[in-house]
């Protein structure tokens, strides 16, 4: 054999070994067990020795190729995990948490803020219990990151009531300009920035404007807070002087500053809450109010003795409603507790009896609350307190009250009246007239006050006077007089001077007659006269 012969019967029995290490395709070299067969015969070139057997291990690792294998089990898969929901809305929220966190001092100053008032967590969980499954699915179907459910512990506390001292309302507490922005409706009947449905959809549609204009959750949360335009030029600021523009890099007022770490310190408690001494009351991962479809005006109370609540339950899940009726033609749509919604339905399907007891009246001129009341034959007293006209004013033309539904009025309110109607007042101040009066000699402004039935201090603000100012005979002051009795003052005053002219030209033919004869009987009826 020569020397080629033997390196190649050597690289044969190298590359058989080799092949032996493979795993068989199709199964698991693990599960197959070694197959036992005879090396094949090695292949001989005549006049040269027979090359040395293959190794054990080689050869056994070799199947015959006449041998019958068994099926191979197929490999063992991994097991599916379940799917197991969450057991309460804290950890639904927790799973889908997505904002980077914040680093800063200020939100381990909020943890321990919140951690040290258990009740005020307990109070604020136990009102978001009724709200907050209805905004975390609306913020799972937007695809948003669930920190935005913990927005309205910030914001409000989840009270639906809640106004700041900037007139900001609801849950989401929006200003009124942004509420109108967004078709929250604010009329004499409702306040839509209140409405747990209309609000919370707002609030997410502004959100979701903010992140795109900006890029970044965290200035898109200060900016909710402060306002676009605020943000947008504290970014511009720091650019201009080469600085970073991330929310801790910007200057910005402290309630904004510590807006997004109380947002983070919500954020921490909710995801240690189970294993961190901190015990937020449990919120079930189901709903808690159903949507209830209305085509008909409806007064709160049958509302609430159809469905089998108070008007107080009522109220905190339409808490938008400030009337003690339900106009269909505004708000189609009422929220019931979920027990008690199919019980309401069915109800109002069998019902009836008298479903509103008022309508809506716009009225046609300005008028007094009494001569309102007069027109519409009820009791002003009423008309007061139900529309919550505060004393010493009227209500102008154009402006909507809420009437009782009966005779020409009974109808359901339109939809005009029921998205637009406002109560418009104005002061119910009599008209003034200003009177320009001469100072008599010796006349103070106390004098001149009696003479016309004022205070003094009111005609020396008239005429920018102190009230103990010194007039001098023939200034000419100004007196602020009422002007449905200005005519009559005025006749009264020239009927005095006449008659003090009168007295005088007597006086003075007396006089005259005294000096001629003073026994005269026309002397003594004039004087008489006189006096």
């Amino acid at each position: 054999m020569t020397v080629l012969q033997r390196l190649a019967l050597l690289w044969g029995a190298l590359t058989l070994a080799a092949c032996a290490q493979l795993p068989n395709p199709g199964a698991a070299t693990a599960d197959l067990p070694p197959v036992a067969a005879p090396a094949p015969a090695p292949r001989t070139v005549e006049g040269a020795a027979p090359p040395a057997p293959a190794s054990p291990t080689a050869s056994a690792a070799l199947p015959s190729p006449h041998a019958t294998l068994e099926p191979a089990p197929l490999p063992s898969q991994r097991p599916v995990a379940p799917v197991v929901a969450p057991a309460d809305l804290w950890e639904r929220i927790e799973r889908g948490l997505a904002m980077p966190d914040l680093d800063d001092e200020r939100v381990a100053q909020w943890e321990r803020w919140y951690g040290s008032r258990p009740d005020y967590l307990q109070r604020m969980a136990d009102r978001a219990s009724k709200y907050l499954f209805h905004i975390v699915e609306e913020i799972e179907r937007r695809g948003l990151p669930l920190e935005l459910a913990l927005l309205p512990f910030i914001e409000s506390a989840f009270n639906p009531q809640a106004v700041s001292h900037a007139k900001a309302a609801g849950m989401w507490q929006f200003m009124p300009a942004t509420g109108k922005h967004f078709d929250l409706k604010q009329n004499a009947f409702r306040d839509d920035r209140r409405d747990v449905l209309a609000s919370t959809r707002a609030a997410l549609d502004y959100l979701e404007r903010l992140h795109r204009m900006f890029g970044d959750w965290h200035l898109a949360l200060a900016a909710y807070n402060w306002g676009e335009g605020n943000v947008q030029r504290a970014i511009r600021r720091n650019q201009a002087a080469g600085l970073p523009t991330g929310y801790l890099d910007l200057r910005m007022p402290d309630e904004t500053r510590h807006y997004v770490p109380k947002l983070q310190a919500m954020e921490n408690l909710v995801k240690s809450h189970r294993h961190a001494g901190v015990r937020l009351p449990v919120i079930g991962n189901h709903p808690f109010f159903d949507t209830v479809t209305i085509d008909r005006d409806l007064d709160v109370a049958v509302i609430a003795r159809l469905a089998g609540i108070s008007e107080a339950d009522f109220h905190t899940l339409n808490p938008s409603h400030r009337q003690p009726i339900v106009m269909a033609a505004g708000t189609p749509e009422i929220l019931l507790p979920w027990d008690n919604a199919l019980q309401f339905t069915e109800r109002l399907r069998r019902y009836d009896g008298p479903t509103a007891s008022w309508t809506a009246w716009r009225v046609p001129r300005d008028m007094t609350p009494a001569q309102a009341a007069q027109h519409l034959g009820w009791d002003e007293h009423a008309l007061r307190e139900l529309n919550r006209v505060p004393p010493r004013m009227r209500l102008k033309a154009g402006s909507t009250i809420l009437v009782p539904r009966e005779g020409a009025l009974d109808r359901d309110v339109p939809e005009h009246l029921a998205d637009n109607g406002q109560l418009l007042l104005a002061p119910d101040r009599p008209p003034v007239r200003s009177v320009r009066v001469k100072v008599r000699p010796g006349d103070t402004v106390a004098t001149v006050a009696r003479r016309y039935r004022v205070s003094a201090q009111q005609v020396a603000e008239w005429n920018r006077l102190n009230p103990g100012a010194k007039l001098r005979a023939g200034q000419t002051l100004v007196v602020q007089l009422p002007a449905k009795t200005t005519t009559a003052h005025a006749r009264d005053t020239r009927k005095t001077t006449a008659r003090a002219a009168k007295r005088g030209s007597a006086a003075q033919t007396a006089a005259g007659a005294k000096k001629r004869s003073p026994s005269s009987p026309t002397v003594r009826t004039a004087q008489s006269g006189v006096r």
